[in-house]
């Protein structure tokens, strides 16, 4: 999970964006993939002072630039929309013609998960948008709210009484949208290692010791081992880019 709304980045020691879009393809973009970002420090710490823009840096900056160029759509939880600032993705120039370039849309639609709908339908987040962002919540929620979100979003009913991960991934890939980028929040995260629907983890390891009660990329009631399978470790100055793939 890094900061929302990265600026372009100063080029980093050792790797460059074309590097980096070979190095973080898929094989195949029809078939579904959620992808997982996060930024973490050493001591495994996923924020400072509460946000995790303290921990990135511009190599950081750069993968997830590059990450976005390569998505569907971005996939958030509320929190992180509060908490991280969220408010229309915007991807620069390079990246938008490489993607005209590849037959996409200029920009990856960006979806938020939300159970308790909390957002305002002016909130930067729908407001910012320059494509129609999407709500993914369940039927258990406030139908008032799923209509009031409705106005400002495409809204996604994925479960009963909680949101359903395979199902998010699911309905996502049958709007057109297979290839899924989440950028967090841990609580997020930690729902889909439990249904065994993250296919992959691109973790960027900052050079800092934190310390304190920062809390960990993902978080559940649960735990649960999930074998993964390293596909790269590109040294990037004193930062690390991983990234990791489900062992199926």
């Amino acid at each position: 999970m890094s900061a929302a709304e990265p600026s372009a980045p100063d080029q980093p020691v050792g790797v460059d964006r074309e590097q980096l879009l070979a190095a973080y393809a898929v094989a195949e973009r029809a078939a579904p993939r959620l992808r997982m970002n996060f930024v973490m420090s050493l001591d495994g710490a996923v924020t400072i002072d509460g946000r995790s823009g303290g921990l990135g840096d511009a190599a950081d900056r750069l993968a997830m630039a590059v990450l976005r160029t390569l998505a569907d759509v971005v996939l958030v939880g509320a929190g992180t929309v509060r908490v991280e600032g969220y408010g229309g993705l915007s991807l620069g120039a390079d990246d938008v013609a490489w993607r005209r370039a590849h037959g996409l849309p200029d920009e990856p639609r960006v979806a938020v998960v939300s159970s308790a709908l909390d957002l305002e339908p002016g909130h930067p987040f729908f407001a910012g948008a320059t494509t129609r962002p999407i709500v993914v919540t369940h039927e258990a929620s406030d139908p008032d709210r799923r209509a009031d979100l409705a106005t400002v979003a495409d809204v996604l009913v994925c479960g009963a009484d909680r949101v359903d991960p395979a199902l998010v991934r699911s309905a996502l890939a049958g709007l057109g949208l297979p290839q899924v980028l989440c950028e967090g929040g841990p609580h997020l995260f930690g729902a889909f290692v439990e249904a065994d629907v993250v296919d992959e983890l691109c973790l960027s390891l900052s050079p800092l010791l934190v310390a304190g009660r920062a809390g960990r990329i993902a978080v559940s009631a649960h735990q649960q081992a999930r074998e993964m399978r390293l596909l790269h470790a590109i040294p990037a100055g004193e930062l690390l880019l991983l990234r990791y793939e489900r062992a199926r």
